[in-house]
């Protein structure tokens, strides 16, 4: 694939001039920094500038789309774009990291499913698409960038992801109709395949959908051996399983994928949805995952949603919200 020279950053004064108030949503537990919320229509210069980090970040992991930006036309569409969570850092002056992210009208009966971006690699059940869709919230694009991963940024980088996860937090509360996170886990072309096949299986075997509510378009070949994968998995409890699988993966030089290592770690009923490989990304390996919110461990509650609003579970758990 061709990749084009990254784009210039865009002035920072018109970054600054964007940055508003009615944008903000929330500060961070930690690190001292700032999570926003907006659209191309109302904020161009920062989705310019969101396309540009995202681009950097998903080259220096093994992937990008090429192009000078990372920009699609769910980010730019007039009607109902995807909008975008960012973290920013007011002292640095600099995008950390963040999200995009659609959800349906709230009420919608035959909610419009091309307006999600998976909805190029997955086929959706009926049960699906009348059970979850008109309540789920789709994530996608997550990335932190390249200089926040490093422990350059002392706390600021430590917190990276975890700032994200508090802007998510506020997210949910905030539209507290919205039941289960539907989204993406990346691993990359040159991530070990042995290594790869482990997390693949530990997912199905934990996580799987037997109901196929969600299944990919052109599911990846996956070449994993079974009957190995069941003589190193032994166990039926998941955190045996889950240090077999940490140990195993390290030893072949690679660490569970943050992103994928935070949605395991979060909810015990997550389902994933089988996996495919995106052309048009660096040939990157995505498995669909999907989480119920009130199923959320309660430490992680307390951590990035009540730390948002105390008293958010009286509304969260009322019982026109069932």
């Amino acid at each position: 694939m061709e990749m084009k020279p990254i784009a210039a950053r865009q002035p920072l004064d018109q970054i600054m001039a964007e940055l508003t108030q009615d944008k903000l949503l929330r500060k961070t537990n930690n690190g001292d920094n700032e999570v926003y919320i907006f659209d191309n229509n109302i904020s161009p210069v920062l989705m310019q500038e969101v396309g540009r980090v995202r681009e950097i970040t998903f080259r220096h992991a093994g992937g990008g789309t090429g192009h000078s930006i990372d920009i699609d036309n769910f980010d730019i569409a007039k009607e109902d774009p995807q909008k975008q969570l960012i973290v920013w850092d007011p002292d640095n002056r600099e995008i950390v990291g963040g999200y995009r992210y659609y959800f349906p009208p709230k009420g919608c009966k035959q909610c419009d499913i091309t307006r999600l971006a998976s909805s190029a690699y997955f086929k959706f059940s009926d049960k699906f698409l009348i059970k979850y869709y008109p309540h789920m919230m789709e994530l996608g694009r997550s990335f932190v960038q390249p200089d926040y991963q490093s422990k350059a940024m002392g706390r600021k980088s430590l917190y990276a992801l975890d700032n994200i996860w508090d802007g998510l937090g506020a997210l949910f509360i905030e539209n507290h109709h919205i039941k289960y996170l539907f989204g993406k886990v990346t691993m990359y072309p040159h991530f070990n395949q042995k290594a790869r096949n482990m997390i693949l299986f530990f997912l199905n075997n934990h996580f799987g959908d037997p109901d196929n509510l969600v299944v990919p378009i052109e599911p990846a070949n996956i070449d994993l051996n079974e009957e190995e994968m069941k003589k190193l998995f032994k166990s039926w409890r998941y955190k045996e399983n889950y240090k077999t699988l940490s140990t195993e993966v390290r030893k072949l030089g690679e660490n569970i994928p943050p992103l994928i290592n935070a949605y395991m770690n979060l909810s015990p009923t997550m389902l994933t949805f089988g996996t495919f490989i995106n052309h048009h990304f660096g040939n990157v390996e995505e498995t669909g995952i999907m989480i119920t919110l009130r199923d959320i461990y309660v430490q992680k509650i307390n951590r990035h949603l009540a730390s948002y609003k105390k008293d958010f579970i009286i509304t969260w758990f009322s019982h026109e919200n069932q």
